[in-house]
């Protein structure tokens, strides 16, 4: 009775023990994913690091020769950096106008009463689950008729819309209290005003989150750069990087030096926003 009594103090009865020895499993499984999760990146980096290394062989996880020549011929013999400002400058401008259209029309939808608004935004929703590959053809064939396939305007205009946006920050927007508008009307504001001082430093996380996932989405897009810009110096880095791999032989180490290029932005980006990403994922319901 006083070794139970001892062993209850401790915290070590069988419910705390098995507690324990789930939490120990769990934590286990996790590492595991992680690791197994960040190998291939980090046999990305060695093998950008192994100059004339290749896919074949073992996996080396310490480079037996490291140098830089993978990214000194990446540069020397590809525009890579004009590849680098062309992937920068169409996924800026690709999340910031998606900010925009996707926060004005979600106010809309959120805020403003109107006849249809549910069935329309039903509708707009739908038009997630048609996928890029059949909108291709009338897009391309469109843009040809305004003379826009080879521009920078005509790869940015499909992607100003997002109707995954819009569905994210009304979901933020539905959790602000309409106390707050208001309280804003009848103080004088209007809706510019509660859109811009009220709504929208509201759903910061929201904005943030819809922020990264476009930055990403233009970042990592290929099928319709590949469609639309023509010109070598127009190219995307999704494009440049499979122009690296030859028909008969491929030379990895630059490959794999231009996948961890890519890779970096995007990384930098999410540790930036990852507090207000996971904020935005839990407030707006997504799981």
């Amino acid at each position: 009775m006083a070794d139970a009594t001892v062993d209850a103090r401790a915290g070590r009865t069988p419910a705390d023990r098995a507690a324990r020895t789930r939490s120990v499993l769990l934590h286990a499984v996790m590492v595991l994913g992680a690791l197994a999760m960040f190998f291939p990146f980090y046999w990305t980096i060695v093998t950008s690091f192994s100059p004339g290394s290749g896919l074949s062989s073992t996996p080396r996880l310490v480079p037996a020769d490291p140098g830089l020549d993978a990214y000194v011929q990446l540069f020397s013999e590809v525009p890579f950096a004009r590849v680098v400002g062309n992937s920068l400058l169409l996924a800026t401008v690709t999340t910031l106008v998606q900010l925009f259209t996707s926060a004005t029309a979600a106010y809309a939808f959120s805020r403003l009463p109107f006849p249809g608004r549910t069935v329309v935004f039903g509708v707009y929703l739908a038009t997630m689950m048609i996928p890029l590959q059949v909108l291709v053809v009338p897009l391309f064939a469109e843009l040809r008729a305004f003379g826009l396939v080879d521009t920078y305007l005509g790869a940015l205009l499909p992607t100003f819309a997002a109707a995954f946006g819009i569905f994210l920050l009304r979901q933020a927007m539905n959790q602000v209290p309409v106390e707050l508008d208001e309280a804003a009307a009848i103080d004088g504001a209007g809706h510019f005003r509660i859109f811009w001082t009220v709504v929208l430093p509201n759903i910061r996380p929201a904005l943030a989150t819809l922020a990264v996932f476009a930055f990403m989405g233009s970042w990592n897009s290929f099928l319709w750069p590949l469609v639309v810009l023509r010109s070598p110096e127009l190219q995307t880095l999704p494009v440049a990087l499979a122009g690296l791999q030859g028909q008969y032989t491929t030379q990895w180490d630059i490959v794999m030096a231009g996948s961890v290029i890519s890779i970096l932005p995007m990384l930098a980006i999410y540790l930036f926003a990852q507090k207000y990403v996971i904020q935005g994922v839990a407030n707006t319901g997504l799981k």
